[in-house]
């Protein structure tokens, strides 16, 4: 992927209206597909059952764990009792999960789900729930029951559709309409992505703007968001999640929640970070380790927070961390320093960037990551 290349600002918006729900016609269509002869494809065009009935796992992608109810959650249930209740709130919010496949003379997909009512947190932000096929259109979601028909672009190729993360989607079913059939994307090398807002990808107009979404195009992997808004100060048992999880490359960026939300000093910071990567390194021993130290904060570079320190030097404590790590051993460790990456003009509430701060911190990752890439690996 070219990150020159404009990217989809234009695509249509139709968020007038209900999703469709459930109807008689609807009813009758299933049912004569479910009574098809073998081999043969109904009037309704969707393919025959057997050719149609995949585990809806198999199409989903940037998931990290599975709720008891089917749901993907970006933190493990069985040891949510040691996150902070903000950490676990954030991560029932399946944040960069979408679904993958490849279409074969399909005109489009349904997509059976059953939304949940958002957060308060979520409702707050005014973001239309959507089902967003990736280079094509918007499709409104809803809590309940439904399905969504998503029109594809074209007949064949691989397509992404990203979920209505605040509506926190079960879903059912995934079908192929149009005589075609569609089966799950290839597997790619695995990113795991740490974070806070900025990499749970607020402030971006679609999901696929977040900088973790964009970069992980370009390289050719599947990223894995675990950021989680207003949290990601480091807690160690975040890192031995992330050390428990497959992966071929991480990403590690926190630390602007340890200026006032959770107010930190400069070397407890240090300390904080130094032992959260040892974490992770233990957990993924060959693995690129990406650290992005925070970015930009205007009210927050030159101000002290309860206990003294200012961004600037709490940044600068992340980035000695890293250096550390790295002077003590750690080859595959690369540091991203994040405060010159963007300017006051890219954030669009003087904290979290827009699209186009999005685009310039994927840009720059995605690079550091190119050159970082061993002999081995399978980034492009």
């Amino acid at each position: 992927m070219d990150l020159d290349v404009p990217y989809e600002t234009d695509v249509p918006k139709p968020w007038e209206g209900a999703p469709p729900k459930a109807d008689l016609l609807s009813l009758v269509r299933t049912v004569a597909v479910e009574y098809a002869p073998p081999g043969r494809v109904a009037e309704s065009g969707l393919p025959p059952p057997d050719a149609r009935r995949r585990p809806v796992r198999e199409y989903v992608r940037g998931a990290s764990w599975w709720a008891p109810d089917g749901r993907p959650v970006r933190a493990d249930p069985a040891d949510r009792d040691r996150l902070p209740a903000d950490t676990w709130e954030r991560a029932l919010v399946p944040a960069g999960v979408r679904l993958e496949f490849t279409a074969h003379g399909v005109t489009a997909v349904e997509v059976a789900y059953e939304g949940s009512e958002p957060s308060e947190v979520d409702a707050r932000r005014g973001i239309p729930a959507a089902f967003t096929v990736v280079g094509g259109v918007d499709v409104p979601a809803a809590v309940g029951t439904h399905v969504a028909r998503l029109p594809l672009p074209r007949p064949d190729g691989t397509y992404t559709v990203q979920l209505p993360a605040a509506l926190r989607p079960l879903v059912q079913e995934v079908r192929a309409l149009g005589g075609g059939a569609i089966e799950p994307s290839a597997p790619r090398p695995r990113w795991l992505v740490y974070g806070d807002s900025l990499a749970e990808g607020w402030a971006a107009t679609r999901p696929h703007f977040a900088w973790p979404s964009v970069a992980g195009r370009a390289l050719g992997v599947e990223d894995v968001n675990l950021g989680y808004a207003g949290a990601a100060r480091g807690e160690l048992a975040s890192a031995q999640q992330l050390a428990s999880l497959e992966a071929d490359l991480v990403a590690v960026a926190f630390g602007t929640h340890c200026w006032t939300r959770t107010p930190h000093t400069a070397p407890l910071l240090y300390e904080t970070a130094r032992a959260f990567l040892a974490v992770v390194r233990a957990g993924h021993p060959h693995a690129p380790l990406l650290v992005l130290s925070p970015v930009l904060r205007p009210d927050a570079e030159t101000t002290p927070n309860a206990l003294g320190a200012t961004l600037a030097e709490l940044r600068h404590a992340v980035e000695r961390a890293a250096r550390d790590a790295v002077d003590s051993g750690d080859e595959r460790l690369v540091l991203l320093p994040g405060g010159p990456l963007l300017g006051a003009e890219h954030l669009v509430d003087g904290v979290h960037p827009g699209d186009r701060g999005h685009l310039l911190l994927a840009r720059a990752v995605a690079e550091s990551l190119r050159k970082h890439r061993g002999p081995g690996n399978t980034i492009r």
